[in-house]
């Protein structure tokens, strides 16, 4: 990692050590109800850095043919949506490394496609909640190293990884998911040739370039402090979460696919690591998962790294095949 990445680290740390405590966030987050939450250990919450949408997200994200898309390398990861009766779209890691959640609406059906780079937790929740439609922001807050989304409807705090509210009026309340995958944009045209990608934002942002080089293959998660993970696997060694299970893709990727517990994962060669290589389309091959029931259709699930897993699921199956 850079050393301006690692020095923001330790200042954000020093910060975080004196003032994450819910006093001082009320003074940044006036509409937000502290007096609802589920978190017990404030110390676990963190400043990031940027301030309250210094990541911004996206809203009303434009798209664009498959077949005009130029820019994408063959192996760079996006972020897959097929909904039946819908044209499938496919949101560039590209572009979610560098604003982290896509608040779109395919057909009836609002969705909030997210990215948590330092967790490698890329999920897509339902926006509706409780008759309301929510719109989603970035924090700037890390809990365990995981993104705290909000809603700008009431201002609550959202764990991205869980989609799972944390502080306010949606404390405790959870998002549904819906199932989405990881691929490389050659997976998504070849299966989908007419279908759609988003188009580049109007930010000034080095589109293509990964800020976090080589963080894969570190030892030590950024901004966390919680436990490693058990039974001696790497603390940012990627896992297929399925529910409150955990299968090292290591295992996967030995054997191209597994069945168990009522679910098919199997992996398959061709995608770039976005956190690897300063260019995400020059990453090592990290390959792609899918996840499937017995019928054949696709499940919610999560590739993240082994210490998330066991952050947000301390008492998970973590399915070893021993």
């Amino acid at each position: 990692m850079r050393l301006t990445v690692l020095i923001t680290a330790f200042v954000a740390a020093f910060a975080s050590a004196a003032y994450a405590n819910p006093d001082f966030w009320r003074h940044e987050w006036p509409q937000t109800d502290f007096t609802q939450t589920t978190i017990e250990n404030w110390s676990e919450v963190m400043s990031g850095g940027p301030p309250k949408d210094g990541i911004p997200a996206v809203f009303d994200p434009q798209f664009i043919p498959a077949g005009d898309e130029q820019n994408i390398g063959l192996r760079e990861p996006v972020m897959t949506l097929e909904i039946e009766g819908q044209t499938p779209r496919a949101y560039p890691i590209r572009y979610l490394t560098w604003h982290e959640i896509v608040n779109d609406v395919i057909g009836d059906l609002p969705v909030v496609v997210t990215f948590c780079p330092l967790c490698n937790s890329g999920v897509v929740f339902d926006r509706r909640y409780d008759g309301r439609t929510l719109s989603f922001g970035v924090s700037g807050k890390l809990r365990d190293s995981n993104m705290i989304m909000y809603d700008r409807e009431t201002e609550s705090w959202w764990q991205q990884a869980l989609g799972i509210g944390i502080v306010g009026e949606y404390a405790s309340e959870q998002l549904t998911q819906i199932p989405a995958w990881m691929e490389s944009w050659e997976e998504f045209t070849e299966r989908n040739p007419d279908g759609l990608v988003m188009a580049q934002p109007e930010y000034r942002r080095p589109y293509g370039q990964n800020p976090y080089v080589s963080y894969d293959s570190s030892h030590r998660p950024f901004l966390y402090s919680g436990e490693e993970p058990p039974h001696g696997i790497a603390a940012l060694a990627r896992v297929v979460r399925v529910g409150d299970r955990a299968w090292p893709v290591e295992r996967i990727r030995d054997v191209n696919e597994i069945t168990e517990a009522g679910i098919r994962i199997s992996w398959a060669a061709g995608q770039a690591s976005a956190l690897d290589t300063r260019s995400i389309a020059e990453g090592r091959d990290v390959g792609t998962i899918r996840v499937r029931d017995q019928a054949g259709n696709d499940l919610p699930h999560d590739i993240m790294f082994a210490f998330s897993f066991h952050s947000f699921f301390p008492n998970g199956d973590w399915m070893l095949g021993q």
